[in-house]
């Protein structure tokens, strides 16, 4: 009777803790606060989601209302000209182990696409890296899970 207990409760374990690592890596899906490395405001509010495998992130508010109504006018392509209020500026990640990469991000700011890698810091704090290159050269920015 207790070999079996132990039995019972040794996978119990491994499948409460699979469970919970497949919970906290797939939790990048939401709503971020971003901040500006270089000033360290609060820029926007950008959903991340799925699509056919990929993930992808829009941003849904810019929160400084001075610049809410505006363009991405240094883009390229489709993005040239749209509002930056609703734009996708993550495109196409996908995952690997814990990390999410082989995808672009967008600054509005100089419209120029870069290479990315997102990975959770914490279930309420995502990195984000931009990069050229090779990661080594490249900046990162922390967002924070938005509260509802």
């Amino acid at each position: 009777m207790t070999a079996k207990i132990c039995k019972f409760s040794s996978k119990s374990l491994f499948v409460f803790l699979l469970v919970s690592q497949f919970s906290f890596s797939q939790n990048i899906i939401g709503k971020w606060k971003t901040i500006d490395d270089e000033t360290g405001k609060e820029k926007s509010i950008v959903e991340i989601f799925e699509k056919n495998g990929k993930v992808f992130g829009r941003i849904l508010e810019v929160l400084d209302p001075e610049k809410k109504n505006k363009k991405c006018e240094l883009c390229e392509g489709e993005d040239k000209n749209k509002s930056i209020q609703g734009l996708v500026i993550i495109k196409g990640l996908t995952k690997e182990d814990d990390e999410y990469s082989n995808g672009k991000i967008l600054d509005p700011k100089n419209g120029k696409l870069y290479k990315c890698s997102i990975s959770l810091e914490s279930k309420d704090k995502l990195k984000v890296r931009g990069y050229v290159g090779i990661s080594l050269i490249g900046r990162t920015q922390y967002w924070y899970r938005a509260k509802s």
